[in-house]
């Protein structure tokens, strides 16, 4: 067998070094790392070994499994954990229903699950259906469980768009989703360029279809790099993230502010939409020349900095 033959190591996101080994080389397959192998795109059987820090949702989590376990070799090990209240309770029970025997164990509040992959599992062709993307009829949009607000428009992002006016010249929006607050921007005629960037390979594939503008081009990126924006950019839309791995962290967002600012002319706009806890008005008055609330309601509020 040739080295181009041989079942390579796999990992799924970034398990704690101390809680699962994860060999040089491992190839990364995580929607959340740009750049990232997909497992779905993975062979049958063409897997060597897979560790998994597993997502906290239950579609998306099972979604992982299936995909994963369809890639691995019978008999390759696999090593999933998750924090006991993200998923971790439930992982025993839903790789048991694939036909695993499982060895758990718990530590610093994840649980870990070592098994391998039996010869014949059961329930994967239904778990990868269940988590792939799929049009969504009562949105009218594509979607696919793990993207951020799935299933629904956020009401941060609907209170945004009942706000915002009709921009002009070229734009972009970091973290883009599904594509709902851009499709409102491109609604203004004097759009003349979107760039939709988000780190999360799902998001983007979806919001390629849901919008179908000439105008608009898609990034598969982390927002915060400095080559994932274009420059001198008129204005700039988002509903940044604040949670890192199911925890808040509200330097992501203050890191998406930044990055906005670096992008704008002088004279841009960014238009920013947040929960009301978060305290990101301190960083705006660091990088913007004039902050202006623009709205608040339902727990959300609407910011139009000028740069």
């Amino acid at each position: 067998m040739t080295d181009s033959l041989i079942p390579r190591p796999g990992v799924y996101g970034h398990p704690p070094a101390d809680l699962a080994e994860v060999p040089d080389g491992a190839v990364q397959f995580s929607p959340l790392v740009p750049g990232s192998t997909a497992l779905e795109d993975l062979a049958p059987g063409s897997l060597g070994s897979l560790a998994v820090l597993a997502p906290p949702g239950t579609l998306e989590r099972r979604h992982a499994l299936a995909l994963g376990l369809r890639a691995l070799g019978a008999g390759a090990p696999l090593t999933v954990l998750a924090p006991k209240d993200r998923g971790g309770s439930r992982l025993a029970r839903e790789l048991s229903a694939f036909g695993c025997r499982l060895d758990e164990t718990a530590k610093r509040h994840h649980r870990i699950v070592r098994t391998v992959r039996p010869e014949a599992p059961t329930g994967l062709d239904d778990a990868v259906a269940e988590g792939a993307g799929r049009l969504m009829p009562e949105l009218g949009l594509w979607s696919q469980p793990g993207i951020f607000s799935w299933n629904r428009i956020d009401p941060g992002t609907a209170l945004l768009i009942a706000h915002l006016p009709p921009l002009s010249g070229r734009g972009a929006d970091l973290g883009c989703g599904l594509g709902v607050l851009a499709r409102a921007v491109l609604a203004s005629p004097t759009v003349t360029a979107l760039a939709l960037v988000d780190n999360d390979r799902r998001a983007v594939a979806a919001a390629r279809r849901n919008v179908e503008d000439p105008r608009a081009s898609f990034a598969w990126k982390d927002a915060r790099a400095t080559d994932a924006v274009p420059e001198r950019l008129d204005f700039v839309v988002m509903n940044p993230p604040f949670h890192d791995g199911g925890a808040e962290d509200r330097a992501l967002g203050q890191a998406f502010i930044r990055r906005a600012a670096a992008a704008l002319r002088p004279g841009g706009t960014l238009w920013l939409t947040a929960n009301t806890h978060l305290p990101y008005e301190a960083t705006l008055g660091e990088v913007f020349r004039e902050v202006t609330p623009r709205a608040a309601a339902n727990g959300y509020k609407i910011h139009e900095a000028r740069k």
